[in-house]
């Protein structure tokens, strides 16, 4: 009897030690990956955040829509940062345990390195569902958020847009005028130009006294009244034009606008759209992209903790860089993968074929230290 309780409160201590490892090891990896994430975001929305300024000063984006598109290009952003953060926040926090030579008392209580990663079991299944959510309905839904706010601002028509003494361009329009009313609904000594859609087609060129905004309540087209001028129509390349003068001329700018609502970018595409057209090659090289994605969380998790073994004299930092361009290379591999689908160059099956082999890749890292003894006396066999 006295054995059986002491047997049971050993298991009772054992498994609070266990719940004990197991928060402080999700909560040290959680809030390193957050850290990692947040300086990563930093880094990489900045320099998008810059281009767009310089689109703005350009005069092809309205300023007041940056954050938004920026927060909406954020999600797409997110699907690639989030994996290689977690990958991070294991090396360090690993890395940290075998420097402090906390592994090694971890070791000797019975707790090993595999079993240490089995513990974040939790963490790495929230993130799993995290990254599957981002890449199956998040990021899509932030690229067209993002499209429909570059699509109105070259619905404008320019009126907001255009500056006094200066050529506009946005879409297949330009525009210019040499001053502007106070409303910024008038414009006066117009130039207008409109690139043709397909080749042999004229390209317009109307050049007016005045110009003024009408407001289209179906928000599908820009239409402005030009007062007093000229267009000719011209066909690129060649010698034919045709030449009109008017008092009065409404011209109508048309927004394309895709049928039923179908976005043109596969990457914008939403899932249910994708499936249905689950036979083309090129949406079956976007469906695999965005199945392989949350293994590619997994792997993270998978390669980084054998990978994260360093000597306490080394340092942790050691095998840093090594092991992220390990793990880069398999984004590479499967970004190389579906441009190859998308061409017919590859079966969409690749992808899965290339998560095989990092997963092999990974169990051989996990069982090196059982591996490499037998392989150093064999290879004495041999030689001797």
């Amino acid at each position: 009897m006295i054995c059986n309780r002491l047997n049971c409160a050993t298991a009772r201590a054992s498994e609070t030690t266990i719940l004990i490892i197991r928060r402080y090891l999700i909560s040290q990896v959680a809030s390193t990956t957050l850290v990692v994430t947040a300086l990563l975001t930093l880094v990489t929305v900045g320099g998008r955040l810059i281009k767009y300024f310089g689109v703005a000063a350009q005069g092809r984006l309205d300023a007041s829509v940056l954050l938004s598109i920026v927060g909406f290009r954020l999600l797409d952003f997110l699907v690639l940062i989030v994996p290689l953060s977690f990958f991070i926040a294991i090396m360090l926090v690993f890395g940290r345990l075998y420097v402090d030579h906390e592994m090694a008392v971890l070791n000797s209580s019975g707790v090993s390195r595999d079993r240490l990663g089995l513990l974040m079991w939790p963490l790495v299944l929230v993130l799993v569902l995290a990254e599957a959510t981002l890449t199956l309905f998040a990021a899509p839904w932030g690229s067209r958020q993002s499209d429909q706010l570059f699509a109105e601002q070259a619905l404008r028509s320019g009126f907001e847009l255009v500056k006094p003494g200066e050529f506009v361009s946005s879409g297949a329009y330009t525009i210019y005028a040499g001053s502007l009313s106070e409303d910024r609904r008038e414009l006066r000594n117009v130039f207008f130009y409109q690139r043709a859609d397909e080749a042999g087609e004229m390209d317009r060129m109307i050049v007016a006294e005045r110009a003024q905004r009408v407001i289209d309540p179906t928000q599908t087209s820009s239409i402005v009244d030009l007062v007093n001028g000229r267009q000719y129509q011209i066909l690129p390349n060649g010698l034919r034009y045709n030449h009109a003068e008017f008092s009065y001329y409404r011209l109508k700018l048309e927004h394309e606008v895709d049928e039923g609502g179908a976005t043109t970018r596969l990457e914008a595409a939403p899932l249910s759209q994708l499936w249905k057209q689950r036979a083309e090659p090129k949406v079956q090289a976007e469906l695999g992209w965005r199945f392989a994605m949350p293994w590619v969380m997994l792997m993270a998790a998978f390669l980084a903790v054998p990978l994260s073994e360093v000597s306490p004299r080394q340092g942790r930092y050691i095998k840093l860089f090594p092991a992220i361009v390990l793990f880069a290379s398999l984004v590479v591999l499967l970004v190389s993968v579906k441009t190859r689908v998308s061409k017919e160059k590859l079966e969409i099956w690749m992808f899965a074929v290339v998560l095989l082999v990092y997963l092999l890749l990974g169990l051989v890292l996990a069982k090196k230290q059982q591996l490499a003894p037998k392989i150093k006396q064999r290879i004495k066999g041999v030689t001797s």
